[in-house]
């Protein structure tokens, strides 16, 4: 599984990208004989995919509709869309907003997805976010902890923390893998607007739009 997927698709319109999901288990487009059916019930949960409690929420943590972003550190269209996405939701004001890390490009995506989870452990998540998902180059092992450090993350905390934690840390990875493979999700990024499957990049005028259209849906 590779970005290739999602280079040559066109930026999808919203008729096109947005699938509604169910009340319970939220899945989009799985019926019987799916990953869901066959267990995933207890990953896709809508308390799990829009409000894991053990994942920080950006934005506004009382907002009325969630935007759910399965992200790599190096792919190169997270990096592109993460400033248009944060100005829609800072815009809004009433989004929250949950970043997953879905390290599919390599060990070194893995050791960042690792180390910006353990930063929550000293209230440094969002920086330690911020610093990485803003690079132009691809990431390396030192890179990142000389940008972590940048930060004001403490590196030798962030070290323990991840020791202390590891299994805890890496059952979040599992759990966002693991939702973004049973909603068929081909690369990264890809959201969940509200009750919505989004499986591409989308402008910042299609997610206003998708965010009016979960707040209606959650109206009905």
């Amino acid at each position: 599984m590779n970005q290739s997927n999602d280079r040559a698709r066109p930026a999808p319109t919203r008729r096109q990208a947005l699938g509604v999901l169910g009340a319970g288990a939220i899945m989009a487009g799985v019926g019987p004989g799916s990953a869901l059916a066959q267990g995933d019930d207890k990953v896709l949960t809508e308390a799990l995919v829009l409000r894991d409690p053990d994942i920080p929420v950006v934005g506004n943590p009382d907002g009325d509709v969630t935007i759910v972003e399965y992200f790599d550190y190096n792919c190169p269209y997270c990096r592109k869309i993460a400033p248009e996405l944060r100005q829609v939701v800072e815009d809004d004001g009433k989004v929250r907003l949950v970043h997953k890390d879905w390290p599919i490009l390599g060990e070194v995506s893995v050791t960042a997805a690792r180390m910006v989870l353990a930063s929550k452990y000293q209230d440094k998540y969002v920086q330690a976010h911020d610093v990485l998902i803003r690079v132009a180059s691809k990431l390396t092992v030192p890179r990142i902890r000389e940008l972590l450090a940048g930060a004001g993350i403490d590196l030798d905390r962030a070290d323990r923390d991840l020791a202390a934690n590891a299994k805890a840390i890496d059952a979040i990875i599992k759990r966002n893998g693991d939702q973004a493979m049973a909603f068929g999700f081909k690369g990264t990024p890809s959201f969940i607007v509200g009750k919505f499957r989004v499986p591409g990049i989308l402008t910042m005028s299609q997610f206003g739009q998708a965010i009016a259209d979960a707040r209606k849906a959650a109206q009905k």
